[in-house]
């Protein structure tokens, strides 16, 4: 008898992984927003913006946290009405913005930062450095697999003598 592919390891395995997930992003994400009075999504973005060694665009950073570029758009939208984030214009691509930390928000994310840390450090003790060197290792076989695709990493702003630069 065949076996069911709704029985097939893989599925359930990659079930469990959303479930872990599910269960962290809930535990972390209230307890961050409790402490600290931001959304774990707003702590992601800060982060990848902090952490990005060339400005991000909006798509790139999109892509980083699992939005749509219109979901993202609305997320900035609000994190620039709090004052955390700001828009920068690329000079020379009028329709390129790129995100970038206010001072209130680097002061907002170093604060959301220690106290992540110390919710993980609490989530991961039962775990040994070995065990959590392991899953970092998986996670970013994962990781590469997705970032061999095609890129959709962000592109550096065109300058102006690129054939990428609009016209007039």
């Amino acid at each position: 008898m065949v076996k069911s592919a709704v029985d097939h390891g893989l599925v359930t395995t990659f079930g469990r992984l959303v479930e872990a997930y599910s269960a962290l992003e809930r535990q972390l994400g209230e307890a961050l927003e409790r402490e600290c009075g931001i959304p774990h999504t707003w702590f992601e973005a800060m982060l990848r913006i902090a952490r990005s060694p060339d400005k991000l665009t909006m798509s790139a950073l999109a892509s980083q946290i699992a939005l749509t570029t219109g979901g993202m758009t609305r997320l900035l939208d609000r994190m620039v009405t709090a004052g955390l984030v700001e828009r920068v214009p690329c000079p020379t691509d009028r329709r390129v913005s790129f995100a970038a930390l206010t001072p209130a928000g680097r002061q907002k994310l170093e604060e959301a930062a220690k106290i992540h840390v110390r919710n993980l450090e609490r989530v991961f003790a039962d775990y040994t450095g070995d065990e959590i060197k392991t899953l970092d290792d998986l996670l970013d076989r994962l990781l590469r697999r997705d970032r061999e695709r095609p890129a959709h990493e962000a592109a550096p702003c065109p300058t102006p003598g690129d054939a990428a630069a609009p016209a007039g």
